[in-house]
């Protein structure tokens, strides 16, 4: 075994953070490189007078996947950061004037929305809550936990389900469920924006992804500390168990010798020796050879997978005025064709639908005289800055919501915009995608790259690889790496 050597994490996102813990749980010595100045990745935050604001992922769901790695290295999240639990999922508002909100609460949600929506409607929920939790239990552990998606053991899960079937059918849409469930198109949009959630539309992305509505059923999670600060305290626990990080430190190449892994370069001309490497960024970037041929090589057996959605993301700190908000936020276009016809092409939405992080809200505490924002309105990857950009995306955002009721004091400036083209250039290989893969297509989840690669000693994690996007799979996607990674160092020493 070439243990003595150690393992170098590239990328401190999510999912490399989760595999430098899950590695040094089991006394691996571990290098982390990292090309920003601080760990997260997309987990960032921006300065704002209100303090740091997120701009990135701003939803924790399933917690016990944080509770898991925290635990594994002898601590509690509990510990480490700020976890408030929200009862209430997020408020949804309509052009038409109509107000939704929902909770973790199923009888809440039966209540609220015959209250909006009328007796027929509730039932509908009622049909839909059953058929997603039914799609949960079956596919959770075979695809969600599982390093690698077990087809056997779906096929069993779901002959167990019969009344499942229906809702499994090949080339069946979200959009198509959600049809057949309810009535009212404002709450086949309102759960069909879920798709968005893993980076698709809601009329492509296969229906057994209506499962995510159950993810967020059973918790969601406010962070004092940001979004951000989990990828901080992530990092802080993995340098007080001997975890050395390099900031501002891009890798440049992954060095093979006689077959497997064996360094790491530093584009400062710095050559980390090691006998693994866990590479946190999307696969694409080994793909395009941005890492060094031997990388380049142990992927050319995957097919690259069309890019899922962007986004155009706000972060600032403002005075709000008007309407009532909660944590989350969603904003309804009242024409979604206006919204994803155009991502569907390649361009800025027309009428897009916004969605609102008010960080400060809903903390159990006072609210600051600036309060922190983020707002995202989805768009498609691979998009090239062009002239007015920023004026079009304001234009686009802020007197729709004006429209709705809500204004800021002050409107943000143009450094507050994160757009495609930016996200490309921070994260190579995205395309700008802020999700990976797209989900959409009936083979998306079983097309994602595993743990392991097809070079010894290479292994992936992050929103890109298996089990997709959204932070706890990204953490456990790091887990899966650092699983993987242990696994063949014990049977290389026998």
């Amino acid at each position: 075994m070439q243990g003595d050597t150690g393992v170098v994490v590239i990328g401190a996102g999510m999912g490399g953070l989760a595999a430098a813990l899950g590695l040094a749980a089991k006394g691996v010595r571990v290098t982390v490189v990292e090309a920003g100045d601080l760990p997260g990745g997309k987990a960032r935050g921006v300065p704002t007078p209100g303090g740091l604001a997120d701009t990135g992922p701003t939803v924790l769901t399933m917690r016990h996947v944080l509770d898991a790695i925290f635990a594994e290295c002898g601590t509690r999240t509990e510990d480490e950061l700020t976890l408030i639990p929200l009862p209430r999922l997020a408020r949804h508002f309509w052009p038409d004037g109509a107000m939704l909100d929902l909770f973790t609460d199923f009888d809440a949600n039966v209540e609220a929305i015959e209250a909006a929506f009328g007796a027929k409607e509730a039932a509908a929920f009622r049909r839909f809550d059953k058929v997603t939790r039914g799609m949960w239990e079956a596919f959770n552990e075979p695809v969600i936990a599982a390093p690698k998606p077990s087809l056997g053991r779906i096929i069993a899960a779901t002959l167990a389900r019969p009344k499942l079937w229906p809702a499994l059918r090949p080339g069946l849409s979200m959009l198509d469920l959600l049809n057949a469930h309810f009535n009212d198109p404002r709450l086949v949009q309102l759960f069909g924006r879920y798709a968005t959630y893993v980076g698709g539309r809601p009329a492509q992305t296969p229906a057994v992804l209506s499962l995510i509505w159950q993810a967020e059923v059973q918790g969601v999670w406010a962070i004092a500390e940001g979004m951000h600060g989990v990828a901080a305290a992530l990092a802080r626990v993995a340098e007080r168990m001997g975890v050395q990080f390099h900031y501002n430190s891009r890798a440049k190449r992954i060095v093979r010798k006689e077959g497997r892994v064996t360094a790491v370069e530093i584009e400062n001309g710095t050559s980390i020796p090691c006998s693994g490497c866990v590479f946190n960024g999307d696969p694409g970037a080994l793909r395009d050879g941005l890492l060094g041929d031997a990388a380049r090589a142990s992927m050319e057996d995957t097919k690259r997978p069309e890019p899922s959605l962007s986004a155009w993301v706000w972060a600032f700190g403002a005075k709000p005025r008007g309407v009532e908000l909660a944590h989350h936020n969603v904003f309804f276009t009242a024409d979604p064709e206006l919204e994803f016809g155009p991502i569907g092409v390649g361009r800025m939405p027309e009428e897009p639908t916004l969605y609102i992080c008010a960080q400060d809200r809903e903390m159990g505490t006072e609210l600051p005289e600036w309060e922190r924002f983020e707002i995202i309105m989805n768009g498609p990857a691979g998009h090239q800055p062009f002239p007015q950009e920023e004026s079009q995306c304001r234009a686009r955002t802020f007197p729709i919501l004006e429209s709705m009721g809500l204004t800021f004091e002050p409107e943000p400036e143009g450094p507050a915009l994160t757009t495609p083209a930016l996200l490309s250039r921070r994260f190579p290989g995205s395309q700008g995608a802020i999700y990976g893969g797209s989900p959409e297509g009936t083979l998306a989840t079983f097309q994602r790259p595993l743990a392991r690669t097809d070079l010894k000693g290479l292994y992936l994690a992050g929103g890109g690889t298996h089990p997709g996007a959204g932070v706890p799979m990204a953490l456990t996607s790091g887990r899966h790496a650092a699983q993987a990674l242990t696994s063949d160092r014990i049977s290389a020493a026998k």
